[in-house]
């Protein structure tokens, strides 16, 4: 199945950001795509709280869900939104990081909100503290297409393996890995963690990502890593997008599963230990 992955350089305008994958995704589904991926945060990424408490809607009330939700219906493509930040109920006012599976009729059929959180200090001038302004999720997901089962994952999830083993186990032969990389961090890990994840579960791991310089908000300005990836079950790099924003096309092939878990049935052999 033609599956396109869409690396972007979100702005912190959603509206502006809905027109460009709007027609980003129209052009890929002109040239074939039947599954469509973005990367985190297509909505909005932005270094600045209040500007976020400006834009971001309640779920119901999200214009770049609707109006994606619409185009894929239009395009009749499944679509992932690789997550939107999206402003939640809770009493400490927190947002959820929350990715969408969309079939072909524009319905949502599966929701994911990040478990894990980028609380790190890369360097001495980059520190990020993701749990401040979003709330974890505790729910892993699958979701279930005309494709195979898809197990949802966010960025900094990519760190936990146990995750993506359990997915695997329950039945996902794709993983989603949506991202903001940052540009430290994704030198250093980026490729290794993806490779890893594909192998360790045989699993297509298909990796959307933001890229480059993002507008600046209230004088700061973001960076991300790009390189959006594709990595086969076997550990394979098909798709290595670079930097640039863009489409990037390539064929998901299910029998690539079958064959890597037939060589090396990893999944089969997992046991239960004492702890230390």
């Amino acid at each position: 199945m033609k599956t396109a992955l869409l690396q972007l350089c979100s702005s912190d305008d959603p509206a502006e950001n809905l027109a460009t994958v709007r027609d980003m995704m129209a052009e890929a589904a002109g040239q074939g795509a039947r599954f469509i991926l973005t990367p985190e945060v297509t909505n909005c990424v932005s270094t600045s709280t209040t500007r976020q408490r400006e834009v971001l809607q309640h779920e119901e009330d999200d214009q770049t869900l609707a109006g994606l939700q619409d185009q894929a219906a239009a395009l009749g493509v499944w679509l992932l939104i690789g997550s939107l930040g999206i402003k939640t109920h809770d009493a400490d006012g927190r947002f959820a990081n929350r990715s969408f599976m969309i079939d072909p009729q524009g319905q949502i059929v599966a929701r994911y909100d990040k478990i894990h959180m980028f609380d790190v200090q890369v360097s001495d001038a980059e520190t990020f503290r993701e749990s401040k302004n979003y709330r974890p999720g505790d729910r892993a997901v699958l979701a279930q297409t005309d494709f195979g089962a898809v197990g949802m994952t966010i960025c900094y999830d990519i760190r936990f393996p146990h995750l993506y083993t359990a997915l695997a186990q329950a039945g996902a032969r794709i993983l989603t890995v949506p991202a903001a990389f940052s540009p430290v961090t994704g030198a250093a890990h980026w490729q290794s963690l993806l490779r890893a994840r594909a192998i360790e579960n045989g699993c297509w791991v298909l990796a959307p990502a933001q890229t480059g310089t993002h507008p600046k908000t209230r004088g700061k300005t973001r960076h991300t890593y790009g390189h959006s990836m594709v990595v086969a079950p076997w550990g394979e790099v098909v798709i290595d997008a670079g930097t640039d924003p863009g489409i990037h096309f390539f064929d998901l092939d299910d029998s690539s599963v079958t064959e890597a878990r037939r060589r090396v049935p990893s999944l089969t052999h997992v046991r239960p230990f004492d702890g230390p």
